[in-house]
């Protein structure tokens, strides 16, 4: 699966629910699995499925209108506990790219590390791109990560976002922590032996 990401164009997934938490992304008692597949089929489980496991009738992930790879959610997105897991479930899901006015910080970092880019706008742009989405849910938004710029194509408005230069580069070329060292093994091992020749 390709891992690397340059612009993305696409549909999106409006959730306004603010203060998602990380058990209700991925809830406790799926967290026994100690690989990154099949998470997808239990994001959001409690608020998908009934306890008989049918699926909840106008929950946003059950409806065939909204599709697509970039889900749209409400300010403090992903707090409580520290699980990675639920990073898991949303790149698992299908989602690349999570839109939010506010993210907290560990789950921010979880994406990152799950190549799940997390996008922080201003809640005024998240607004509008919930109302734009609402209105058209074949409404398209672009998140071009060269430039770091989101832009919501229903009205042509776009809005820059910030990220940390070393998990851009690394989202850019598909690389996890331990790929990016291995990538840059030629040039740490020439800083090191110049270190040992300053020092001898």
């Amino acid at each position: 699966m390709a891992r690397k990401f340059i612009v993305l164009k696409s549909t999106a997934v409006p959730l306004p629910i603010e203060n998602i938490d990380t058990d209700q992304i991925i809830p406790a008692r799926f967290l026994k699995a100690t690989t990154k597949e099949g998470f997808g089929q239990n994001l959001f489980r409690d608020w998908r499925f009934d306890k008989e496991g049918n699926p909840v009738k106008g929950f946003v992930l059950n409806d065939p209108a909204y599709q697509g790879e970039i889900l749209v959610a409400g300010k403090n997105f992903g707090c409580g506990s520290s699980r990675e897991h639920a990073a898991w479930a949303i790149a698992d899901y299908g989602f690349k790219a999570v839109v939010s006015s506010f993210f907290a910080d560990i789950h921010k970092n979880n994406e990152l590390n799950n190549f799940v880019l997390p996008v922080v706008v201003s809640e005024d742009f998240l607004s509008e791109l919930f109302q734009s989405i609402n209105e058209d849910p074949t409404t398209e938004i672009t998140i071009d990560l060269p430039n770091q710029l989101i832009t919501n194509e229903a009205t042509g408005k776009s809005q820059t976002f910030e990220i940390n230069p070393y998990k851009k580069e690394c989202l850019m070329e598909g690389l996890d922590d331990i790929e990016y060292l291995l990538k840059n093994r030629k040039e740490i091992e020439d800083f090191e032996e110049k270190r040992k020749q300053e020092w001898n």
